[in-house]
This record gives C-alpha cells, structure tokens and sequence, in this order.
C-alpha cells in the first residue's frame, strides 16, 4: 500500500539501519571507526568571536583545499531529505571538538527534537553547480560556508566564494549575486546565484530552530557510503564514535524517526511529502515561528499540523484558499507560493529557481487526498481582430463539457454572469476574468487577463 499512512508502514520505512539488523551489528564495521583528535574552532584563534580567515585554506577545513580534500577531523554526513538550493550540488562535513580528557564532547541527543552540539562545533557546507546540462559532471565551485557554535551558545556564519580557477575560496564581508552561465542543450542560459552575509543566514538560522539546520534524527537516521567504502547507519556510526550524550542503543535505532527521502518513488507518498516540508519549511513554520499558521515539522503528527484545510493570512486573492486543499493546488497555498519566483515566493530568500522536482511532490499528494476534486482555471488565450473590425477575446478549458462564464469589468465570475459561447467582442483596455464549472467538480478559481491596444 504505497500511500498507507497506518503504523505499521510507517515503523518498516524506520527501519534504516545499513547492516542486516542488530544481530550483525557487533561484526560490521562503522563508518569511521575512530576520530582523529580535533580542537575545538579547528584550532582557529579568534573563530570563537567570529573572527574568520580571509581565505578558505587558512580555516583548516581542508587539508588540500584545491583539491577539496577535507581535513582529518571533518566527518561527513548527508541529509535523507536536503533543503533546495537552486539545483546545487551540496557535500557536508561537521567537526564535534574533544573534550578536555581527550574524548569528543557530547552532542545532546534527542530522538525528535533539536540536538545541542557543543561549543567549538564546526559546519561546513560546499555548494556546487552544474554548468552544462548536457554533461551533468560539469560543475563549478561556488561557496563554501562555515557556520560555528560559540561559547556563548550562539552560532556565528562566515560564507568563501570560491576564485575561478579553484585555488582558494575568499571571505565575503557581505552578500553578492552573480550570473552564472550555464550550456544547454538548445544553447545557453543564464542563472543568478546568491551569495549570503552573515545577516542573510540568520533569517533561516534562528534562536527558535536551535541555529543548527539538518543535523537532527530523522535527517541523519539512514544509510550512507562513507570515504573508506564502508556503508553505516549514520547515527549508528556516531554513536560508536561516542558523540551522543545519552548514547543509543543500536537496537533501537530502526524505532527512531527518519525522514523519507522525497525522490524515493517506492515510499509512502504522504511521508515523502511531510518529509520535504520538514526539510524546506521547518525551520520556520513551526510554533513560535513565522506568521504561518501551519507546524511542518515531521514530528508534529499530521492530524495536528493544520496543513489540510488549514486557515491562511495572506490568501493570494484566492477564494476558499487554505494551507492545503485537498485536490486543488490552485487554492493550495502551501502550493501556490513555492510556484512563483515573484515576490510572494517562497521560500523568500536567496531562491531565483523552481523546485520542479519538490512541486511535482506537493502536486502528487495533494491530489491524491481525498474529496472533490477542483477544476483548473480557464485558459484566456489570444485577442484577435473580428470581421468588423472590432477585437475578440478566446477563452478555452481542457476539461471537455466544462461550463465557463466571465466578465469583462474586472470582477469575480458568478453563476449569474454570461456563458461563454465563443470569442468575446471587446474595447480596448480590458480586464477579462473567467471561471469554469462542471458537475462533479469544484468551481476552478477566476483566470485573468488584462488586455489593452496595441497603438
């Protein structure tokens, strides 16, 4: 049952465990079996204060930085449902500095909440973007950004654009766009990157969210393949390298949440989708958060995150919208603002392309919700010039037996307004506004035009 939301579906896609299961566990190898020593800020003076290096290579990151060979003490780590980024391609590292007796200081662990890492606590992502579309190996380094977890419990973020020829990557004292030229294959086209500051990175990297995005249980509990080869249950590999204060029991590791990966086609559909919203929305559609009435996070169960039929603030201008509406991404809001780059996208920042994968989720589970299903508005098509001399407007629907009425003053279609029977004579300026009904179906919301003279 691919959509199954019961129990029991859910508890066999928990079970993520890289090896056969926890009667293998004290003969299979980890995927690192021991730490290299790590002091804490990478042994950065002033890092703690925020104060970054000039150059990337001067972090200690990277033992080879041209080569992007990270160092000894970085361990990597992937995420079961990455945040979008543009279609970048993202490799991600964190070193968890030692104790004073020689041992890592522990990271507070929480099966569903935040984890606490400790003071001196490094991140470092790396963003990648292909460049020619038909050789998708192609791919030019743009950032790599550093966040850091201060003495004073707060995190400090330091972004390095990466030279062009690769050598090394400088410290931007503020955020930047850029154009980045990319082949295809019918030519070339051209797409805007956005280089954060340090304020930029606090609007996702909030006091609310714990500052620390992605590194939680359900994003870290699945497999991974690790540099020596070996694949390991991340958190099993962690807990053995003695990271996690309290320790886990591996055999409890497949009872501890994951997230689904959004991509995996062959897992529940609803998880998919709760999966992608924890990882795009969470860190601010949460309580406390934005203005946003709806919880995305995936531990908040779905009969309490006032997603279906969920009040919104702003409803586009859309009547009857909601968070989600079962059937109907047109009044969908959760689906109608990822959908547009104009300026009430979302998310709203550092953001210029449209998840087509992420929206083609939205759309697939909210049309398998159950209920009425709504029509999609008309399609105004052209203006063209009658046989007297006058202009024509041409309405069409791709549902056939549909029943369109419009209006021509700007306001909202209604059951009293004329049928459209074919092409609609009009002056110029004009506002055409149409609305399409069939038995069976919900209204589709008004489709709009506005037309005025071409002389």
């Amino acid at each position: 049952m691919k959509n199954s939301r019961g129990w029991l579906g859910s508890l066999r896609r928990l079970v993520v465990l890289a090896t056969a299961g926890p009667a293998l566990a004290l003969t299979t190898p980890h995927g690192i079996e021991r730490r290299s020593p790590t002091p804490a800020y990478l042994g950065i003076p002033g890092l703690e204060q925020g104060q970054f290096p000039p150059l990337l290579s001067q972090t200690g990151a990277f033992s080879d930085t041209s080569r992007l060979r990270p160092s000894p003490v970085l361990i990597p780590y992937q995420l079961n449902a990455p945040f979008y980024s543009d279609d970048a391609v993202k490799s991600r590292w964190v070193s968890v500095p030692d104790s004073s007796g020689g041992a890592a200081a522990h990271i507070d662990f929480s099966a569903t909440g935040d984890w606490k890492f400790p003071p001196g606590t490094v991140f470092v992502k790396h963003f990648e973007l292909g460049t020619d579309e038909t050789a998708p190996v192609v791919r030019r380094r743009l950032e790599t950004r550093l966040l850091v977890v201060d003495g004073h419990g707060g995190i400090q973020v330091a972004t390095y654009k990466w030279r062009s020829d690769g050598s090394d990557a400088e410290l931007l004292s503020t955020n930047l766009t850029e154009s980045i030229r990319i082949q295809t294959a019918s030519g070339q086209r051209m797409q805007t990157w956005n280089y954060p500051g340090r304020q930029d990175c606090r609007t996702c990297h909030t006091d609310l969210n714990g500052g620390i995005l992605g590194l939680k249980t359900r994003q870290l509990n699945g497999p991974m393949t690790y540099p020596g080869g070996i694949t390991d249950n991340q958190l099993r590999t962690w807990n053995h390298l003695g990271l996690f204060q309290p320790p886990v029991e591996e055999s409890a590791l497949a009872t501890l949440p994951a997230l689904a990966s959004p991509t995996n086609a062959s897992l529940d559909l609803t998880d998919r989708a709760r999966s992608y919203l924890d990882a795009n929305c969470s860190h601010c559609h949460r309580p406390g958060g934005t203005v946003g009435n709806f919880d995305a996070r995936f531990e908040t169960p779905l009969a309490r995150q006032n997603l279906i039929d969920g009040p919104v603030l702003i409803d586009q201008g859309l009547d009857h919208a909601r968070v989600v509406v079962p059937r109907d991404i047109w009044r969908s809001i959760l689906y109608v603002r990822p959908s547009t780059l104009e300026g009430m996208k979302m998310p709203p920042l550092a953001h210029d392309r449209l998840d087509e994968a992420g929206l083609g989720l939205l759309r697939e589970w909210i049309n398998s919700l159950p209920g009425t299903p709504a029509l999609p508005p008309p399609e105004i098509v052209s203006s063209a010039r009658s046989a007297g001399g006058g202009s024509e407007i041409v309405v069409r629907h791709p549902e056939p037996g549909v029943k369109i009425r419009y209006t021509t003053d700007g306001s909202a279609p209604g059951n009293s307004d004329p049928v459209y029977e074919g092409p609609i004579s009009v002056e110029f300026p004009v506002v055409i506004r149409a609305r399409a009904y069939k038995a069976g179906f919900n209204k589709s919301i008004a489709a709009q035009q506005f037309f005025q003279s071409s002389n």
